[in-house]
């Protein structure tokens, strides 16, 4: 073995899931977020973490509202993730941009997109400054699934994506 850097880890290690975090924005729309640090805490309490850059705007969101929908969505929104990946909903609507259509779960005024496999309604538990991300630590109120969509995963250290 040699040494080598984090970054090149994280394309050794490929692929990884990818998720889409949804957020309300002030104005009661959805914003979007692709995230592929995201993992499994518990299952009773049922809880999820992911990680985001401190600048992130869907972040503030998170920190701000306190809850959240993480998704995994399926491989027919490729093109949308990696450019819900590539520009900030500060200046930008992704769901008009990347001609999203987004559907309602029951409790939640938080849309998602349709073709998520997955859908994780969450509340903020915590969260905790590490680096130049910060981890977000949920609880999970309630899980919806449709098992004929497709997983996307991150490949190459998350500079593709594509279902197994």
């Amino acid at each position: 073995m040699k040494k080598i850097t984090l970054p090149k880890a994280s394309q050794l290690t490929s692929p990884n899931l990818v998720t889409l975090v949804c957020t309300l924005k002030p104005n009661g729309s959805t914003n979007l977020a692709t995230v592929s640090w995201c993992t499994y805490l518990s299952y009773r309490p049922g809880m999820v973490a992911f990680a985001m850059a401190k600048t992130s705007y869907s972040g503030e969101l998170v920190r701000l509202n306190k809850q959240v929908i993480v998704t995994v969505p399926g491989v027919a929104l490729a093109d949308a993730v990696l450019g819900c990946g590539s520009t900030s909903g500060r200046d930008t609507d992704k769901v008009s941009a990347f001609n999203l259509k987004l559907t309602a779960l029951e409790g939640s005024a938080i849309k998602i997109p349709e073709h998520s496999r997955v859908a994780m309604v969450c509340t903020l538990k915590e969260y905790h400054e590490v680096g130049d991300h910060i981890l977000y630590i949920c609880n999970v109120a309630q899980v919806y699934g449709d098992e004929s969509e497709a997983a996307l995963f991150a490949w190459n250290g998350y500079a593709q994506v594509h279902g197994l």
